[in-house]
């Protein structure tokens, strides 16, 4: 999930981050627990996040990948695969390049996958990544040394932002070049110019789904920004449409794209957790919570994030580090600065302890508060923010929704599977009844239509096959 709309929300989480006994994620380790047969090293899962676990789509995408590499004749020897992740994503480091489950899920064929695989195979060979690390040094040095000759802070920190600025200019710089680099790869290698162009697509109007998921206007990814580190999409758009081999012809492989697909899980990794609208249960762990009705739930690898319309927010993770005696005293006599207003409870008929961070210069008027549970040889914890008008009000709803954390039961972890893409004959359907079938409770059509690179709802009865989401 594109977090742009909410970043500065997030912000306010530091205000709140003392509850946080030296977190250890709400996961297993993917290594240990043997997942995913295609065995990353260690150094390199720790960047990227282990490999989703199937092999035949793992070949599949590697086949690709190789195809590009042969054809235009790059150097190096490079593996390609599918991380194990449900955001819309592509990267690389060196020798290796990935695609998250995420994007493959919103491509409509090869050719788009062998775009988005030449792009990073662009700044691959180009070492993009080592230049913009050389330039940000030269920013860091340049800095420093102002600040030392002109005795100014204040100076060091102009000349750091002037830096800082040009490293960003740079970076977009480096993502038209990679385009351009991506266009003659996947050329020289047979696929449609054009698929270039449908990758860009593809993710614009992911990127704003999920900004109307999350109640903003929907071109707030297309609005040009000197602190973006990459083009807009219609500044890429623009570069392309100049290139010659925009309109090459070429493969699409759209029938064994779907057939590799089919079936390829679109959520969180069971050992993650699973969002189901405002819910949040987890079957590993055993524990589940909803947070209150409007809110956007996200879960990120270091915990779950819950954010109101009103910008209030919910963080919840869990450690292993124990906590001995009551977890009142914990909170009163561990916690810093010590929360005022400590009560011992109980929460889902575990122990459980409230307390309020006291107010003042770094959270004025907000109201901050600690919620603290013991399941089982964790602790979990809820830390929560409210500010504004309604802060005295929104406070108690957040708290009575950390106050919704129970265990799950046998029945509740078996029936929990993740949700799944799967390829349909549209035949016999309206589009509203494809739409129904969206495990979703909001914007069903809409995530249908993004799903499918589709234009309006008449578009999918018209194909012969569409890929749709299913429990």
């Amino acid at each position: 999930m594109n977090f742009r709309g909410i970043l500065a929300s997030v912000a306010m989480l530091a205000v709140v981050a003392a509850c946080t006994p030296q977190v250890t994620p709400p996961q297993t380790n993917a290594a240990s627990a043997g997942r995913g047969a295609l065995s990353l090293p260690r150094e390199v899962e720790r960047l990227v996040g282990p490999a989703y676990d199937d092999p035949k789509l793992q070949a599949y995408v590697d086949r690709v990948g190789q195809r590009i590499v042969t054809a235009a004749g790059l150097p190096g020897s490079y593996r390609f695969a599918v991380l194990d992740q449900s955001l819309a994503n592509a990267h690389a480091v060196p020798g290796y390049v990935f695609v998250t489950r995420g994007l493959l899920a919103i491509l409509e064929d090869e050719a788009e996958l062998a775009a988005a695989f030449s792009h990073e195979l662009g700044h691959l060979v180009q070492r993009h990544a080592a230049q913009r690390a050389r330039v940000r040094k030269d920013m860091v040095d340049a800095a420093v040394a102002a600040a030392s000759t002109s005795g100014s802070v204040t100076v060091g920190r102009s000349v750091a932002n002037e830096g800082l600025l040009a490293l960003r200019r740079y970076s977009r710089e480096q993502e038209l070049e990679a385009d351009r680099l991506a266009l003659t790869y996947m050329t020289k290698a047979g696929y449609r110019g054009s698929a270039m162009e449908g990758l860009i697509h593809r993710l614009r109007r992911q990127s704003q789904l999920e900004s109307q998921i999350m109640g903003e206007t929907s071109d707030v990814g297309d609005r040009p920004s000197a602190s973006s580190t990459h083009p807009a999409p219609v500044e890429r758009l623009e570069a392309l449409a100049a290139l010659p081999g925009t309109s090459a012809p070429g493969e699409a492989n759209q029938k064994e794209y779907f057939a590799s697909i089919d079936g390829m899980s679109v959520d969180d990794p069971p050992n993650e957790g699973f969002v189901r609208g405002t819910s949040f249960l987890h079957p590993t762990l055993r524990l589940a919570f909803t947070a209150p009705a409007g809110f956007f739930v996200f879960n990120e690898n270091d915990g779950v994030l819950a954010v109101g319309r009103d910008r209030s927010l919910m963080f919840f993770s869990c450690t292993t580090d124990q906590v001995e005696g009551r977890l009142d005293d914990w909170m009163r006599n561990k916690l810093k600065p010590t929360p005022t207003d400590i009560r011992a409870t109980e929460i889902g008929g575990a122990e459980a302890a409230i307390g309020a961070r006291p107010r003042g210069s770094d959270t004025g008027l907000a109201q901050a508060r600690y919620v603290i549970v013991r399941h089982g040889e964790r602790i979990c914890y809820f830390n929560l923010m409210s500010e504004g008008p309604g802060q005295d009000r929104q406070i108690e709803v957040l708290l009575n929704a950390a106050r919704s954390f129970r265990s799950l039961s046998d029945a509740e972890v078996v029936a929990l599977k993740p949700y799944r893409l799967r390829i349909i004959s549209p035949t016999g359907s309206t589009a509203a009844q494809l739409a129904a079938r969206m495990p979703y409770q909001t914007l069903r059509m809409e995530r249908l239509l993004v799903l499918n690179a589709a234009d309006a709802p008449a578009d999918l009865t018209r194909r012969s096959e569409i890929k749709i989401i299913e429990p």
